[in-house]
């Protein structure tokens, strides 16, 4: 058992580490469960496209209008105590959802309430959570770290827990989400075991909000690589959203598939993290980053257009295992550019730049999923996603050649000049 610990978790990474990737893998497990019950739960309560789009949107829509308050906060306050103290929100938000179900008073409004809190509360906790791996591992060790972080991401949160998830929503649909609660006070749990250095806060200091927020903005925009990657993950996330935010409807009447066979979508896709997981390495030896970007990008294209095609639940799991693969690829290098690229003092703020990039994308993408599936079918936000993408594809192609490997000094002492980086 030891000797199992020591290859997930070398010791030169750190006791602290070990503590972050146990809260991390355990957060996972309830996550898992909300993947699929989420979804089940909402269509069970409605069976309008626009509806069932405006549950991704108020999940998403909280990073647009929080994130930079949030990176704010991250930069200024314990990073620990804040994850700890939004984690134990989120319980409790989860609990009254559970209280709902079992006395049969839930409602679409409830769980659409539900869902904005809970992702107002993911917005803070996730914005602070990932600031804290650069503090605790050497920079040349933030590839692995993040690594096996992900591995955990994808084996627990898409793999396991999905078709549990959906398996205990089955079962009863309360079941998912008392699972949640308890995997989350867990998980603060172990976040409180770890020992964290100061991360650059200006101690007595005062400056107002809005100023820390310009500083994170204006290093984006004056970092060639990180502002790529700013503007690609929002550019893909409007289609990205536009299809995902209607994938439990397209599950269950486009593929036929039942509450256990839409759980089993993300569970390949899960599969094809794993797959690029076991070849990350190889891959990024041989292929330079910004050439992984653009083959992620046009695989992501063809896979709007390959789900929008088929009616065969064995072709789209397997579409989506591809998918898998380049999303963990995509998501590790993405993470490792910025943690390795971005001082400590600016980790949070430019953090919710990122975020603010990923889900405005996503809010604005499922707004448009959900319109369209309403006014022409399932399929249609899956044709949207297609040819908005080849149109970013051609867009966005040169802007790409600014993401260079990582090798660059890093950028500890440059708080606010970035761009001599390259």
């Amino acid at each position: 058992m030891r000797s199992l610990v020591e290859i997930v978790a070398p010791p030169r990474l750190g006791t602290p580490f070990r503590w972050l990737l146990g809260a991390t893998w355990v957060s996972n497990i309830g996550d898992g469960f909300a993947i699929a019950a989420g979804p089940l739960l909402v269509a069970s309560q409605t069976h309008d496209p626009f509806l069932v789009a405006l549950a991704a949107f108020v999940q998403w829509a909280p990073p647009f209008v929080f994130g930079l308050w949030a990176g704010v906060l991250s930069d200024r306050m314990d990073r620990k105590l804040l994850v700890i103290t939004v984690d134990l929100m989120r319980a409790v938000v989860v609990l009254v959802l559970v209280g709902t179900i079992v006395t049969e008073t839930v409602s679409i409004t409830v769980v659409l309430a539900a869902l904005f809190l809970l992702g107002t509360a993911e917005v803070f906790v996730d914005n602070a959570a990932a600031t804290l791996l650069p503090m605790i591992v050497r920079r040349d060790d933030l590839a692995i770290g993040n690594a096996r972080i992900q591995v955990g991401f994808i084996t627990i949160n898409q793999l396991v827990g999905p078709p549990i998830g959906a398996a205990l929503f089955a079962a009863g649909s309360a079941y998912p989400f008392i699972g949640q609660v308890a995997v989350i006070v867990l998980s603060a749990m172990l976040v409180s075991r770890m020992a964290l250095p100061p991360h650059g806060r200006a101690g007595d200091e005062v400056r107002p909000v809005w100023h820390d927020m310009v500083e994170g903005v204006r290093w984006v925009v004056h970092h060639p690589a990180v502002r790529t990657l700013v503007l690609t993950i929002f550019t893909f996330n409007i289609t990205f959203g536009a299809a995902w935010s209607v994938l439990v409807l397209y599950a269950l009447r486009r593929l036929g598939l039942g509450e256990i066979g839409f759980g089993l979508l993300t569970t390949c896709g899960a599969l094809g993290g794993l797959a690029g997981t076991l070849a990350y390495g190889w891959i990024t030896a041989r292929v330079s980053l910004g050439n992984l970007m653009r083959i992620g990008l046009v695989i992501e294209t063809f896979t709007h257009l390959a789900l929008a095609l088929t009616t065969k639940p064995w072709v789209a799991m397997g579409i989506f295992f591809v998918f898998g693969a380049h999303a963990f690829v995509w998501g590790t290098t993405s993470i490792t550019v910025r943690q390795r690229a971005v001082p400590t003092g600016l980790q949070g703020r430019v953090g919710s730049v990122n975020l603010m990039g990923t889900y405005g994308g996503l809010v604005l993408g499922s707004g448009i999923g959900g319109l369209l599936a309403r006014e022409w079918g399932v399929t249609a936000p899956f044709w949207f996603a297609f040819a908005g993408s080849a149109v970013f594809v051609v867009l966005i192609w040169g802007q790409l050649r600014h993401i260079a490997h990582t090798d660059e000094a890093p950028l500890l002492e440059e708080p606010l000049n970035p761009s001599s980086s390259g």
